[in-house]
């Protein structure tokens, strides 16, 4: 599948959507997530997991067709294993998927920058999970200080910020 380039900017998303107090559209906090992936801007439909420590579905996942869609994984906010590496981060950029949003860490951080997908993490860490089957897929999130992401929801991510919305938005055109 071949992506498309990108063309908004989430200061102009936000600009257009100041306003709105429907909670349809949603700014995750500044400075919370850090970019590791090859691609510092990407959007797209939202997908989700939720795990703790274990990224089964992770793996599960990314191993399956993203169709340009970004992966939001609340893993809790752990710092204590990394929920995506090198090999998963490769998968995911071979099987179509425009990016992963991760609340949790991430690890083999040379091989992530060289990915050609969007990667934000709270952090890394060398320790990989322990695969247990363990956690949720498809399910409604509360990530970022109680930002809610939805399965469908859209995500925007550059260099400025990340923004969620309940439909694609016209400035966010892939």
């Amino acid at each position: 599948m071949s992506l498309l380039p990108l063309a908004f900017s989430t200061c102009d998303l936000c600009d257009a959507h100041k306003g709105d107090e429907s909670g349809a559209f949603r700014v995750l906090p500044g400075g919370l997530y850090r970019s590791y992936g090859g691609h510092v801007d990407f959007a797209g439909p939202v997908a989700t997991v939720r795990c703790l420590e274990d990224n089964s579905l992770v793996k599960q996942a990314v191993e399956s067709p993203g169709q340009g869609r970004v992966l939001v994984v609340d893993g809790g906010g752990s710092m204590k294993r990394a929920l995506l590496g090198g090999n998963l981060a490769a998968a995911a950029a071979k099987n179509g998927w425009a990016g992963l949003l991760i609340h949790g860490c991430v690890r083999d951080l040379a091989e992530l920058r060289e990915t050609e997908l969007g990667i934000l993490s709270l952090g890394h860490m060398p320790l990989p999970t322990e695969r247990r089957g363990q956690g949720v897929a498809d399910v409604a999130l509360q990530i970022g200080g109680g930002v809610w992401v939805r399965p469908g929801d859209w995500l925007y991510a550059d260099e400025d910020g990340t923004v969620i919305s309940a439909q694609r938005l016209h400035g966010g055109t892939l």
